[in-house]
């Protein structure tokens, strides 16, 4: 009977720290063009002209805001992927922290660091570089 309550503390403990400690991302692949076959005119025929196809690949361009630019959709992707278990999906808060207004809080230098060197339980490190910067100005705009 002892027992029930010291594996339920284990498992909950083990899928928290599980969520906050992975830091493999993986980026989805590239959006090509598609390519249209080549065609073959007959021998002697002048080969018909085409229009060069206006499709550009959907991407998003980066928010300029206060905070400065950055990317949302890969922010909230990567926000997603890497820091949504202990901060939630809609950044309400789990068992890291609500961040829905912590732009009025914190600026973006600031927020930089705490991903940077860490906070309380929440390790150093878990988004590096450019995507660390990203999130870091999508979170400073949320007020």
């Amino acid at each position: 009977m002892k027992r029930i309550p010291l594996v339920l503390t284990a498992a909950v403990l083990a899928f928290s720290l599980s969520a906050c400690g992975t830091s493999k991302q993986t980026q989805p692949p590239a959006q090509q063009p598609a390519q249209q076959p080549a065609t073959e005119t007959p021998a002697g025929e002048k080969p018909a002209t085409e229009t060069p196809a206006t499709e550009t690949p959907a991407t998003e361009t980066p928010s300029t805001t206060p905070s400065g630019s950055y990317d949302a959709a890969t922010a909230e992707s990567t926000f997603k992927n890497t820091c949504s278990g202990c901060h939630g999906q809609t950044l309400e808060g789990a068992v890291g922290p609500n961040l829905q207004k912590i732009g009025s809080e914190l600026n973006k230098e600031q927020i930089l660091a705490i991903l940077e060197k860490g906070k309380g339980a929440m390790p150093p490190g878990l988004v590096k570089g450019k995507d660390a910067e990203n999130i870091a100005a999508w979170l400073a705009d949320k007020k």
